[in-house]
């Protein structure tokens, strides 16, 4: 789907369109049900066991498909219609849970069916997910894809993190059923908002080729753009940090036997303070863009970024606790809306999903190792001691800074 002449001498401040506005719509009910769904699941899992790496094992089972289906994904996403896999994807996973709540019922649950959920909802949502970036170039010019991020990030971060945790906790407060129900719901309801979005979506292919052809070129144009190959890797090396930490967080912070002493819903309001600070970085992140410029924007992130990890091997004070997430959160955002949308600039369209999947190979495929390292390493050496490590690690992101020059940045940009 091409945008409209029209719409292309729009630019800059123009309205963003109907169909954009559906599309984030969607996104948002999709995000709720994420939000739901990924507190309501720990919170199931404690009452099997307390034991750390099992704990830690769920979150590996959540995000191993970006290691292992991410670039298959891609060329899905460059082969077939971009809003048709994010519907399929949908559907699948309203199913998901609600299956599991049938298992709960029944009194067959585990950690295990856990597991097994885990991992196909995640296989759904690299499909979704890839799709859903790439899908933005489609419906908004290039000069509108920084406010267009923004704002899609801040509906997504405020259903995902804000509303959704607290409202997962409070849920399973009240049964485990109604924890798992919920999402399924929502995710239908988003499945029903992105129906309303018309127009194909599908990119014209030139020629026929394989799925394995197709899998090597996006990894090639990754590999042959150092500031986006610089900037995967970096993302990368925060995700393991931050998925280590967040894998165990809720030992850290739920129970009378945790250091913080959290209730499920306290848990939930914890995580909301980080969603909320994404959800004002979302609509500054422009701004600071543009007057720090991309170079000093990225490097302030990194020194937010340790904070946001590193904090709970200093402090089990909530409210400190709660204002270092607020703060990170806000300035993890301007990582993410600068470099998506330096990523849709520079990829061309035809090979934007394969580069997206890509990329999050690098990024994202990181988190199941990092889950699996922080369960490890908390058992071993101790939550704190866990912590504290992970945020070292992210502070030495710092040392890739200087091949991120606003004048390399900008040539990358250019060249594209």
């Amino acid at each position: 789907m091409t945008i409209p002449a029209a719409q292309v001498k729009e630019r800059g401040g123009a309205p963003l369109g109907a169909s954009y506005w559906k599309l984030w719509t969607s996104s948002g009910l999709s995000n709720l049900a994420d939000g739901v769904f990924k507190i309501a699941l720990p919170l199931l899992a404690i009452q099997v066991t307390q034991s750390p790496t099992l704990i830690a094992g769920l979150s590996v089972a959540a995000t191993l498909p970006w290691l292992l289906f991410a670039l298959t994904a891609g060329a899905l996403a460059d082969r077939l219609d971009r809003r048709k896999l994010m519907l399929w994807a949908n559907v699948s996973r309203a199913v998901l849970p609600a299956v599991l709540a049938a298992v709960v019922v029944l009194d067959l649950g585990s950690i295990w069916a856990l597991y097994v959920v885990a991992l196909m909802v995640g296989v759904a949502e690299t499909l979704y997910d890839t799709s859903a970036q790439s899908i933005l170039p489609q419906m908004v010019h290039r000069e509108q894809l920084s406010r267009a991020n923004g704002r899609l990030y801040a509906v997504e971060l405020t259903a995902n993190q804000f509303v959704g945790p607290p409202l997962g906790g409070l849920l399973v407060a009240v049964g485990v059923v109604a924890g798992l129900a919920v999402p399924a719901a929502l995710w239908l309801a988003a499945v029903a908002a992105l129906l309303l979005v018309p127009g194909a979506f599908r990119i014209e292919r030139e020629q026929k080729t394989t799925l394995r052809f197709d899998i090597g070129e996006g990894l090639r144009f990754l590999w042959n753009q150092k500031i986006l190959r610089t900037l995967a890797v970096m993302t990368g090396v925060f995700n393991f940090a931050s998925s280590a930490a967040f894998a165990v967080l809720v030992l850290f912070a739920v129970g009378p036997a945790s250091e913080m002493e959290l209730s499920e819903v306290g848990f939930g309001l914890l995580l909301t303070t980080s969603a909320l600070g994404a959800f004002v970085g979302s609509f500054i992140a422009e701004r600071v863009e543009a007057r720090l410029g991309r170079s000093r924007s990225l490097m302030l992130t990194i020194f937010a970024g340790a904070l946001f990890v590193g904090a709970p091997a200093v402090t089990d004070n909530p409210y400190i606790l709660g204002t270092i997430l607020f703060v990170g959160g806000m300035l993890i955002m301007l990582w993410n809306v600068i470099t998506v949308s330096l990523r849709q600039r520079i990829a061309p369209n035809r090979l934007l999903g394969r580069v997206n999947s890509a990329y999050r190979l690098l990024a994202w495929g990181t988190m199941p190792l990092g889950a699996a390292a922080g369960g490890l390493l908390a058992q071993w050496l101790g939550l704190q001691a866990m912590f504290g490590i992970m945020g070292a690690l992210t502070l030495a992101l710092l040392g890739m800074m200087p091949i991120l020059t606003d004048k390399a940045i900008a040539a990358a940009d250019v060249e594209s």
